[in-house]
């Protein structure tokens, strides 16, 4: 159980009421192929440098530590312009090198309280290096091809999604939601649990 303050959010959790469609969630048109095979997909969409993202981020670690067996999480980065591609192929590179747990929190900090840019290869390599990545690795991966099809692949994705604004969630590429919508924070995951158990028993139609 989360303990968490009487906000309006939690309150409409806590009520029991049924979803509502376009206030609590959105549908997603046309529904888009998920790329967990069997499982049921959800999908994080965030941008390093949004601070509710960053807040968002330790909230959604805590609900991942429950998911059900039949459940796949993955993340999509999220770059709006040109400028901040560096910030997706950053993550991109974390998660070639399995480095992602330890140091995705501290890519939020970097940018978002240290104020670094983590714009320019050079800057970002001084980074991971003060991390204990040795620095050739790091640049060999994300100039790599790969991690930037995996870039170019997010954009796709977040426009098939068409995603306005994060953090956004996604459930088995048919439905959208956020904090924003639902009211808080802790509230997106009740609405994230209906969603996934929603498409669990759709896919049994």
């Amino acid at each position: 159980m989360i303990a968490v303050a009487a906000v309006p959010g939690i309150a409409w959790a806590q009520s029991g009421r049924p979803l509502q469609e376009l206030k609590d969630f959105r549908p997603v048109t046309p529904p888009q192929p998920s790329e967990s095979g069997n499982k049921i997909e959800v999908v994080e969409f965030f941008q390093y440098s949004c601070p509710h993202c960053m807040s968002y981020d330790p909230v959604l670690q805590g609900w991942r530590k429950n998911l059900p067996a039949d459940v796949e999480y993955r993340r999509v980065p999220i770059s709006w312009d040109e400028k901040s591609v560096p910030h997706v192929r950053i993550y991109y590179t974390l998660e070639a090198l399995g480095k992602t747990n330890e140091l995705h929190s501290k890519v939020f900090e970097a940018i978002q309280v240290k104020r670094m840019s983590m714009l320019k290869p050079e800057e970002i390599a001084d980074f991971m290096a003060a991390q204990g990545i040795d620095r050739k690795q790091w640049l060999d991966a994300y100039n790599s091809f790969s991690v930037g099809a995996r870039a170019n692949r997010a954009g796709q994705v977040w426009r098939a999604y068409k995603i306005d604004g994060t953090p956004s969630m996604a459930v088995d590429g048919k439905y959208v939601t956020a904090p924003s919508m639902a009211g808080s924070r802790e509230a997106s995951l009740v609405v994230l649990d209906s969603l996934v158990q929603r498409a669990r028993t759709e896919r049994k139609k």
